[in-house]
């Protein structure tokens, strides 16, 4: 049990709400029980640490493997540390995984999610916890798209940045490009769209190959990424609304074409 805040132990934790730090010494910050029990079971990243308070170590014991080190203290000593009351007493230090994963990663995947310029923390964990949900094999990320590994952005996923494997396209709109060299269609998500999403699905067989391009909500997609795809869909909504929020309309769309893989 750490009884100060001044314990040397904890030193790391003064920095789990500065993204610039923790990025500059390759860790990202897995908050909640939840999480960080997906991340143990997981079993495919390497620990720094664990923090917890006493309730959280006894409810996460059973999940602990050897060799992980645990910290225990009080949730007044937690506080004190990383400023703020984190959730549900329970905060991993994990080592960052490479980001340069080719984009080859996904030459056999059915449905992948494209990202343009979608900077917002919980848009991106949104995303990705739809996309695990929904038979999504991974995600592109464009370069100004945020950071999965941002702290808000694991915990908003429920953990499914973990497991869902995503790709940063340095190169872009050029990125793009390879995707129908691979077999996968690009679909853009757009007000504007040429089909709605019912008539996509109709022409669909369940044997196609999706990339579903989506931008950020106001600015949209760039003219450079929709002239790169092969469809441009559209999901119907009342004209006295505004456009749909971009985990709503990427969780739409996949819960879509998710349907076809069952007809």
């Amino acid at each position: 049990m750490i009884d100060s805040d001044a314990d040397d132990r904890l030193e790391p934790y003064r920095h789990v709400g500065d993204p610039r730090w923790l990025t500059a010494h390759a860790l990202f910050v897995a908050e909640g029980r939840l999480v960080v029990e997906r991340l143990l079971v997981h079993g495919g990243y390497e620990i720094d640490s664990v923090l917890v308070t006493p309730a959280g170590q006894e409810a996460m014991m059973p999940h602990f493997r050897p060799g992980v080190v645990v910290h225990v203290a009080s949730q007044e000593v937690v506080n004190r540390v990383t400023g703020f009351n984190f959730h549900r007493g329970c905060l991993a230090l994990v080592r960052r995984p490479v980001e340069s994963v080719p984009l080859s990663r996904f030459a056999d995947a059915r449905r992948i999610v494209v990202l343009e310029g979608v900077g917002n923390p919980d848009n991106i964990g949104g995303i990705f916890r739809s996309a695990a949900a929904l038979g999504a094999d991974g995600i592109v990320l464009d370069p100004t798209s945020g950071d999965p590994w941002y702290r808000k952005s694991v915990r908003t996923s429920v953990g499914a940045v973990l497991r869902l494997p995503f790709v940063r396209a340095e190169r872009w709109p050029e990125t793009l490009r390879t995707l129908p060299e691979m077999g996968i269609r690009i679909v853009a998500l757009t007000p504007s769209g040429e089909l709605t999403l019912d008539e996509l699905k109709a022409e669909l067989h369940g044997d196609a190959r999706i990339a579903l391009l989506a931008g950020a909500e106001g600015p949209g997609l760039t003219s450079a990424a929709l002239a790169e795809a092969q469809t441009t869909v559209r999901i119907p909504v009342d004209p006295r609304s505004d456009s749909l929020n971009v985990v709503v309309a990427v969780s739409i769309a996949l819960a879509t074409v998710h349907t076809i893989d069952r007809r």
